[in-house]
């Protein structure tokens, strides 16, 4: 979604402007203490890894530093429409404090962020900066022609303009409107400005190509992985369930068949109880191709099956859908099971008593947002349920971000490309 600042004569709009100085100033005041933080926060556990405290804490800092750079990654595509796509290398779910922490610090992308870190805090603090201050600083002037001059008796200076009377006020002004004109021209582009910026130090520009073969191999191979465990949970299934339940009712009817004439009433016994165990099979059945893909997803689509799924939930839940057609089957069903799996850690570990869900479309992006008012906490490391939303969006390149400070709320956002 790109900013919406010109009208339908190509005009930047007073509003496109306005909103781009808000965004800006916003993106200003999380930039500078979110980059200090991350940065000094890194430093200081990398410096800590030779007495091994740092093997323990460098994973969970790293790891913050990706969900502040995944951040960016998505307010780029919403606000400025500048695609920085992640090129993290995946982590073994079962890896130790060393195989975690020297992991990541080999990445390429662990150093690009780390890099980004006070290009952020000072060049893409200044960049942000600016749509407020060209937009701002004009109401300065404008007030000193107006009478403000005479606060200062001693003088003052409104840019290159000294102001020590009426005459060099409105001059103030003069310099005011020049800058007004410039916010006019230039304020939504200087967001643009930053957010090219971030993808030019987070951005994989060396070995791009080699970059995107591995990261393709990689989610490949999660891909298969994932593949092969879907279907041993479907044979574990069918072997402990419906087959079991069918084999059981081929035997009782094959005592039904040797009763019916020496013992009637047992036969019928025999036959509700082969009745009932031929219902229960057909209930698991419905349930497993249900985990397969839910027929609602491939009769109506991925809005009316996530309100589906929604009804299920013992936690209220709101979903707005602004979807406008069908995305492939394979983006639906990733989708699906994405927003599936990450209700399901809100219904599960964040106390919430509201879910949000939020679907819709744009600029070739499926987005899915799912916010509750939970405790917050959540993370994606290894382990985490979200490590494995993680693949199984990396296989259709797509995004996650996660933002859950302590006490709350959580907001997960997922991006996948899509026609």
């Amino acid at each position: 979604m790109t900013m919406d600042t010109k009208n339908g004569n190509g005009r930047t709009t007073g509003r496109g402007i306005g909103l781009a100085a808000v965004r800006g100033l916003a993106l200003a005041l999380v930039s500078l203490p979110g980059a200090v933080l991350c940065f000094c926060l890194s430093l200081v556990s990398i410096a800590l890894i030779p007495i091994g405290v740092g093997l323990v804490t460098t994973p969970y800092v790293l790891t913050g530093v990706r969900a502040f750079a995944n951040g960016r990654r998505v307010l780029a595509a919403e606000w400025g429409g500048v695609r920085i796509p992640p090129a993290y290398r995946p982590l073994p779910k079962d890896a130790n404090p060393w195989t975690r922490t020297f992991g990541m610090l080999r990445d390429p992308a662990t150093w690009r962020d780390l890099m980004w870190l006070p290009v952020d805090m000072t060049a893409g603090f200044v960049t942000a900066l600016l749509p407020a201050v060209l937009l701002l600083y004009p109401l300065e002037g404008f007030a000193l022609a107006i009478g403000l001059w005479r606060v200062f008796p001693d003088g003052y200076w409104y840019g290159f303009v000294p102001v020590s009377g009426q005459a060099s006020a409105f001059g103030a002004a003069a310099l005011g409107m020049v800058l007004l004109f410039l916010a006019h021209m230039f304020t939504p582009r200087l967001l643009g400005v930053h957010f090219r910026l971030t993808r030019a130090v987070l951005g994989s520009n060396q070995g791009q190509l080699a970059e995107r073969v591995r990261v393709l191999t990689e989610t490949r191979r999660d891909a298969v992985d994932a593949s092969a465990a879907e279907l041993r949970r479907i044979e574990r299934d069918l072997h402990d369930g419906a087959q079991a339940r069918l084999v059981a009712v081929g035997m009782d009817l094959g005592t039904i068949e040797a009763l019916l004439d020496k013992d009637p009433a047992q036969a019928k016994e025999l036959i509700a109880q082969a009745r009932t165990s031929s219902v229960e099979a057909l209930s698991e059945l419905r349930e497993l191709v249900r985990g397969i893909h839910p027929p609602v997803l491939a009769e109506r689509g991925l809005g009316d099956a996530v309100r589906a799924l929604a009804l299920r939930l013992p936690v209220p839940t709101e979903v707005s859908v602004d979807l406008p057609g069908r995305a492939q089957a394979p983006v639906e069903s990733a989708a699906y099971f994405a927003v599936s799996e990450v209700l399901a850690n809100a219904v599960k570990h964040s106390g919430a008593d509201r879910i949000w869900v939020d679907l819709h479309q744009a600029d070739g992006m499926l987005r899915a947002s799912v916010t509750d008012n939970g405790k917050g906490g959540a993370v994606t490391g290894a382990g985490s349920g979200l490590a494995g939303v993680e693949r199984r969006l990396g296989t259709f390149d797509g995004v996650l971000a996660v933002s859950s400070p302590p006490g709350g709320p959580t907001m997960v956002t997922m991006e996948i490309p899509c026609a």
